[in-house]
């Protein structure tokens, strides 16, 4: 069965017909070709498709697109300005965060969403904000380097 929806993504608005049973993942990177957000698991394990929605997290594998309606989602293409990156985007350059790069969008996506509820955490407040996001390559700590970094510069 499809379904018009109207979704809100990184301040656009979009119309689609879409099939009812169609994950906010799968829509966002077929059918909005916003390939930021990544396909993992479909579990809701790896966090790689982490979006932001009203500003809270979300493993976009476990929502259904036609569940979003009706809120904003944040991408990970929706977070730098001018095509200039975000600093916690920035921070997680300079920090060695990024390798393979798999995990880095939800991951930083996730870091967006503790430092606009909490500016300054302490480091055991950025590993329980990351928990959901698994990372085969950095062993966490340069992660959790680069978002204190943004942090202290509050």
């Amino acid at each position: 069965m499809k379904k018009m929806i109207t979704l809100k993504v990184n301040d656009l608005e979009y119309d689609l017909v879409i099939q009812v049973n169609r994950t906010l993942t799968q829509v966002l990177r077929e059918n909005l070709r916003l390939t930021g957000t990544k396909q993992g698991c479909s579990l809701g394990d790896c966090g790689s498709c982490t979006v932001l929605m009203d500003g809270q997290p979300v493993n976009s594998c476990l929502v259904l697109a036609v569940e979003a309606e009706g809120h904003e989602i944040l991408t990970i293409e929706g977070l730098s300005e001018e095509g200039k990156l975000h600093p916690i985007q920035q921070a997680f350059v300079e920090h060695g965060s990024i390798q393979c790069g798999f995990c880095s969008p939800g991951m930083i996506l996730s870091a967006k969403a503790l430092l606009d509820k909490n500016p300054t955490p302490a480091k055991s407040e950025i590993r329980e904000a990351i928990s959901g996001n698994l990372c085969r390559c950095t062993g966490y700590q340069k992660i959790v380097d680069a978002i204190q970094a943004v942090a202290n510069k509050v």
